[in-house]
């Protein structure tokens, strides 16, 4: 099976199947994809995405970011869900080169699982619910995407390891994002050199203050998002064979 969907536009767009949890289960594949923007699919990546039988678009962009950039294509059969779950906006590209990136974006991802609570209980609900194929993507597919999709791991019970390692595989598509934001910014300069950017360190340190602060993830999602057994048991039995 394939983790990367090699498509022309889209830089990030990644099967979360394959990974084990600690009770010796497998995520399927084909269920679950995260992805960059998907308002960039056109010709044959559109194509391509249908192939793959998504039925469910999760959007974790602001209104006005789907405003300015579009969104994706309407089709018949296909269920489109916006959840912007950051509410406090950051401009990346003019992060202070001199403070500590990683530890910059660990702190901007505790501020959406703070602040985003809503949004993020009811993105797993979705994901929980139905059992077509499924995407939630922002931007880039890096910071609210990876931070998604490390929760829903983390409640499928797998290993934290292997949480960063999937949220490091951005790291593949930097250079293709980049070029991407000067190609859109032409009279920007790009001030921030981690622009793009995701070691695991970041989804690390991320994981390690959630735990410091509610327990564990699972705790967290308990305590902070309103997430009980039953939603959990559903992500389970939906995502795992």
């Amino acid at each position: 099976m394939r983790r990367h969907i090699d498509f022309e536009y889209l830089h990030n767009f990644r099967d979360l199947g394959g990974y084990r949890t600690a009770d010796g289960r497998t995520l399927r594949w084909g269920r679950l994809y995260r992805s960059d923007s998907l308002a960039k699919l056109r010709g044959a990546d559109w194509d391509l995405f249908l192939s793959l039988g998504v039925r469910t678009v999760i959007d974790l962009r602001y209104p006005w970011e789907i405003e300015a950039k579009g969104r994706v294509p309407e089709t018949e059969g296909l269920t489109y869900v916006n959840l912007s779950v950051e509410h406090r906006p950051y401009d990346q590209a003019e992060i202070d080169p001199g403070l500590d990136p990683w530890r910059y974006l660990a702190d901007r991802y505790a501020e959406v699982a703070l602040d985003g609570a809503e949004e993020l209980r009811q993105a797993l609900e979705v994901i929980a619910s139905g059992d077509a194929p499924q995407v939630f993507h922002c931007a880039s597919g890096k910071d609210r995407t990876g931070l998604l999709a490390a929760l829903v791991l983390a409640l499928l019970g797998v290993d934290e390891d292997v949480i960063a390692a999937d949220f490091a595989l951005t790291e593949l598509a930097t250079d293709r994002l980049i070029a991407d934001w000067k190609a859109g910014h032409p009279d920007r300069p790009l001030n921030w050199p981690g622009y793009g950017r995701a070691p695991e360190e970041i989804m690390r340190l991320f994981l390690a203050d959630l735990t410091a602060t509610h327990g564990s993830v699972r705790d967290y999602a308990v305590k902070h998002l309103g997430v009980d057994d039953a939603l959990i048991d559903r992500l389970r039995t939906r995502l795992l064979n």
